[in-house]
């Protein structure tokens, strides 16, 4: 399995960054955060700051498995204005097996705004709805659509996150490691669209 990165930016949403991430290396899954600032030091859109695995100039993104976003304000503006963020999400968009997940924001303020949502479900925060142009805005806590896992907000940060691991891993590792969190669903829901 190919390694996940998961993008941080100043202002970036802490519970949505840090639960994806932290579900992820449950799961076994290897995710790597990445600051597209010049420090490795990001602070968070509620004064959290975390340190980085990685700068971006300084990573080589050799067919990652996943390209997270995390929401956030400025969080996801400043993710969307990082130019060379765009290049590997359309080349992660257009790949074969390459797969992208955002939250609350980012999937209008990013993945809508660069047009990589056309013709596809989707969920964001209440609000941004506009900014996911040619995409189907669905009012859910999580949508699956092809390659594309989003997510509408804070609150469902590990339902989301849980996602991710159920399209990487499937159903029961999933179902494992919500169960050793704590976390069930009181009925099973699926939005998974693609």
């Amino acid at each position: 399995m190919n390694t996940s990165y998961l993008f941080l930016a100043a202002g970036f949403e802490e519970i949505e960054a840090l639960t994806a991430v932290d579900v992820l290396r449950r799961a076994g899954i290897p995710v790597k955060t990445v600051s597209i600032t010049e420090s490795l030091q990001v602070t968070g859109a509620h004064g959290i700051t975390v340190k980085a695995d990685v700068l971006y100039d300084n990573t080589l993104f050799d067919a990652p498995e996943w390209l997270i976003l995390p929401g956030g304000l400025p969080g996801a503006d400043n993710l969307y204005d990082f130019a060379p963020l765009h290049g590997l999400l359309e080349n992660q968009a257009a790949s074969k097996n390459g797969r992208i997940a955002a939250i609350c924001a980012a999937p209008g303020v990013v993945l809508g705004q660069m047009g990589l949502l056309k013709g596809v479900k989707a969920t964001c925060y209440p609000g941004f709805e506009e900014k996911m142009e040619g995409a189907e805005a669905v009012t859910a806590p999580v949508v699956t659509d092809g390659k594309f896992v989003t997510g509408n907000g804070p609150a469902n940060a590990l339902r989301w996150s849980l996602e991710i691991v159920r399209q990487t891993l499937g159903e029961q590792s999933a179902q494992e490691v919500g169960s050793g969190m704590l976390y069930y669903r009181e009925t099973p829901v699926d939005y998974n669209f693609g």
